[in-house]
């Protein structure tokens, strides 16, 4: 089985797919496509990612603990259970003042806006 992405038809407890690993920020790939790609990332506190830009919008959701998430400039406090969307080309990084888990999904497909 291709190690890259997770089983297919087979449930899962999205937040126990990956673990915490101290000093360490965890990136597990759930689908890879060349179409788009959704992750799983867990952050240990005090860890962080350095600022970077998609050319794609890139959906976050928060499934454990809470996360600092600077778009633009601007922080954003997310917890458990809440997502945001950082819009294609804006500047983003993630800071873990304490420690979180979340998945980013990116579709890179078709990239047009649909009305």
């Amino acid at each position: 089985m291709d190690q890259l992405e997770l089983e297919k038809s087979k449930a899962m407890i999205i937040v126990e797919i990956i673990e915490y690993v101290p000093d360490s920020v965890v990136i597990k790939t759930i689908i890879k496509k060349a179409t788009g790609n959704i992750n799983a990332i867990s952050f240990d506190s005090g860890e962080k990612l350095e600022e970077k830009t998609s050319p794609f919008d890139t959906f976050i959701q928060i499934i454990d603990g809470k996360a600092e998430i600077i778009i633009d400039g601007t922080s954003k406090l997310l917890e458990t259970g809440q997502s945001i969307i950082i819009p294609a080309d804006a500047s983003n990084s993630f800071k873990a003042n304490n420690r979180f888990k979340m998945i980013s999904t990116v579709i890179k497909s078709a990239y047009e806006e649909v009305n």
